[in-house]
Formats: C-alpha cells, structure tokens, sequence
C-alpha cells in the first residue's frame, strides 16, 4: 500500500469504519508509524495531535478498534479502515463520535448474524443451539432447513403475519447456518442472483 504522507506534512486521514455496521466511528490521523503499529499489532493508532505522539484508540478505556481491512482512497493520501469495535468509540460514551447509534439494521444485520454463526461453529458454547446443530451434521441442518420452509408455507396460507414473519426469521436464520456448514459465503449467492438479474 503507497500512502502519500507528504501531502499533508506527514500525516493522512483516516476515517474509521465499522466492518459490520458499515457505520463511519471516527476520524483520526496517521503518520507512517501509526501505520505500521496498526498493521503490526492488529489495533488503530493514530498519530494524536494534541498529546503529539502515538496513541492506540482504548489504551485507556479499553475500547480498541479491531482491525479487519486497511484501504487507501485513488490518491494516496486518505485511509479507511474497518475494523470491530470494543464498546463505545467516541469518549463521551456514544457509539461514534458523530453521536449515531451503531447497530446492525436491516441487510447489515445479516452480516452481523453471519459472524455469530461462524462464531458458534469455530467457538463453540455448550449451551448454543447452533452449535448443536453443527454437531449434528449438514444432514441434520439440511433438514431443519427443510422443516422451516414447510412451516413458512404453511404459515403463509394463514392471516397471522406475525406467525408468518416469525417462520420467515427461522427459514433464514437456518439457511444461514447451512450456507455455514457447506462453507458457501451468503454473498456468493447474491452473486448467482445478481449475474441472473443481468442476463
């Protein structure tokens, strides 16, 4: 990755991105040794400013920013950064320092779902039912997937919608945990979706 420090006397922006949430947390700044500290030990660093020196976000609260991705803009001379946070961003307690709510809502919260279930399947907790059903086997999760579709059928020819919706949640959650169990990532099939939506 070439950075171009020399634009901005040595040091580049970097916005902070949640990996999941893909909501923006922060905006710090970096020199070429926040970088390669990040890089090294897996934890944003920024060049402070103020305190003119090297600071880990959460050195005090510990509230780090785990980091997943390291991208640099079309110029050179801006960084994004995704990564994980550990509590609250912002030191007045907010999620971010924008004052925004960071949760994982609609389509982000699949991805946040995602994450749990892998989770449970390289973690594993003796009390998680995903975990038992990985256990079980892909003929086992094959099936519940199966089961939860029939009752989503039937729940369909109903009036209940929030029956309907409740069986909709557990058909997706259990795919979910199939895609896991095949090792098929819930974006390659998008893919398949979206190149057939080209044609």
């Amino acid at each position: 990755m070439n950075i171009d420090f020399s634009k901005g006397d040595g040091l580049v922006p970097a916005v902070v991105q949640d990996a999941t949430t893909h909501r923006v947390l922060m905006l710090g700044y970096m020199n070429q040794a926040a970088l390669d500290q990040t890089q090294a030990e897996g934890k944003v660093t920024f060049w402070s400013r103020s305190k003119q020196r090297l600071w880990t976000k959460g050195e005090t609260s510990g509230n780090f920013l785990q980091v997943r991705d390291i991208r640099a803009d079309c110029d050179g001379d801006t960084l994004l950064i995704k990564a994980d946070p550990v509590g609250p961003v912002c030191h007045t307690g907010a999620d971010t320092c924008f004052d925004e709510t960071n949760q994982s809502t609609g389509t982000a919260f699949l991805d946040y779902l995602k994450q749990v279930i892998r989770d449970r399947k390289h973690n594993p907790n003796e009390k998680s039912y995903t975990r038992s059903l990985f256990q079980k086997g892909i003929n086992k999760v094959a099936q519940k997937v199966g089961e939860e579709a029939v009752e989503l059928v039937i729940e369909a020819k109903d009036q209940n919608d929030d029956l309907f919706k409740g069986e909709a949640a557990d058909l997706l959650f259990h795919f979910l945990v199939l895609l896991e169990a095949k090792e098929i990532d819930l974006n390659e099939v998008l893919a398949v979706l979206e190149a057939r939506h080209r044609r």
